[in-house]
């Protein structure tokens, strides 16, 4: 199976490598930037059989609220991933707070892809990342607009 395949913003894509495969990423383009996150998730077993699934994830769905875009069963719509974790991604205003509940035993990492938030008393910025333990639900204020990912991991 061979995928030659553009990611465009707001798409969320999931690579199984499974058993192996060959991939390679590159800018098709000479003068537009780049921006990509690439997040490695490690299958809560070895030797799947390779797949892929790609979903884009409109800003309108994520607009000031955090979508759900991978989970184990692809609830929501969410491409699915091999492993108890769940991602959502929030485009945020400028003022706008969203707030998420974890399960009793789970933690979350917060990514800040574009913006300034602030989580409690922590001020982060694009590139930022904290993790998070011990709470029931944390709440993430935007300052600026800002782009941002949560990650639930059991």
């Amino acid at each position: 199976i061979v995928n030659d395949n553009r990611i465009q913003p707001g798409e969320v894509q999931r690579m199984t490598a499974g058993t192996g495969v060959m991939h390679s990423e590159f800018n098709r383009t000479l003068h537009d930037r780049v921006h990509l996150l690439q997040i490695w998730i490690h299958p809560a077993k070895a030797g799947m059989q390779p797949s892929y699934e790609q979903r884009s994830f409109p800003v309108e769905e994520r607009r000031n609220r955090l979508r759900l875009v991978a989970s184990p069963d692809g609830a929501e719509g969410s491409v699915r991933v091999h492993q108890d974790a769940r991602l959502r991604i929030a485009s945020l205003d400028a003022g706008v707070s969203v707030t998420q509940a974890l399960a009793p035993e789970a933690g979350a990492w917060l990514q800040v892809a574009r913006g300034r938030v602030r989580l409690a008393e922590l001020e982060l910025g694009a590139g930022d990342g904290v993790a998070i333990t011990g709470e029931p639900a944390f709440e993430i204020s935007a300052e600026t607009p800002s782009e941002i990912l949560v990650f639930e991991l059991a």
